[in-house]
């Protein structure tokens, strides 16, 4: 039977924290002013039902992030440590590059069917603008990071979470209130610090199922 000594027990909770506390609060940071973040306020504009707008970001967020961070987790084992090393680092420079550019989204862009009322629209309209954004590319590169597909998830929803709730909730109220530069400034500084740590050094935020063996 194996069994894992107290010190490596305590050393994965860490890893596991950290990579939950990182998860949410850079995609918290990554989420203002992003396309998705816009979608939420269309659509709190749109149908003004709260609940069911919240409910839809939620599952949907849980859907996509499952997946991307299943893929970062799968890309791992495709490449050697070396490989996947320079493969992150130059990931997360690239993040904290795109998170500089400023996203749009219209009216045009959230027109879809509106099949299962206002939590189906949610559901949809956000499982969709989210495939392929930063958020989602986030997910994949944390998850290859840290190995820790739950700890990851759950961070990266509840980041997505914090941003678009108040959005949900207080809509044009707070749009033009947030100073989205700053936020995306050091959502930048944060993702280019974890690329140039993962760049440096081959031990720092390396492969978490390494300490399981």
């Amino acid at each position: 039977m194996h069994t894992v000594a107290p010190n490596q027990h305590l050393l994965l909770v860490g890893r596991r924290m950290e990579s939950f506390l990182l998860s949410t609060g850079i995609v918290a940071l990554a989420e203002i002013g992003d396309k998705t973040q816009l979608l939420a306020f269309i659509l709190a504009a749109r149908f003004r039902r709260p609940v069911p707008i919240i409910l839809g970001i939620l599952v949907a967020t849980l859907a996509n992030h499952a997946l991307a961070a299943s893929l970062g987790s799968w890309v791992t084992s495709l490449l050697s440590p070396n490989l996947l090393r320079w493969v992150l680092g130059g990931s997360f420079i690239a993040m904290a590059l795109w998170t500089l550019v400023p996203d749009t989204f219209d009216e045009d862009d959230a027109k879809l069917a509106s099949l299962g009322g206002v939590f189906g629209t949610t559901l949809v309209a956000f499982f969709l603008a989210e495939m392929g954004d930063k958020t989602q590319v986030a997910t994949v590169a944390l998850a290859a990071q840290y190995q820790a597909i739950v700890a990851v998830v759950a961070g990266t929803t509840l980041g997505m979470l914090i941003a678009n709730v108040p959005a949900v909730l207080l809509g044009e109220r707070i749009a033009h209130r947030i100073p989205v530069k700053l936020v995306h400034g050091i959502a930048a500084a944060i993702f280019a610090v974890l690329g140039v740590l993962t760049l440096v050094s081959g031990q720092m935020f390396s492969g978490f199922a390494h300490a399981q063996g």
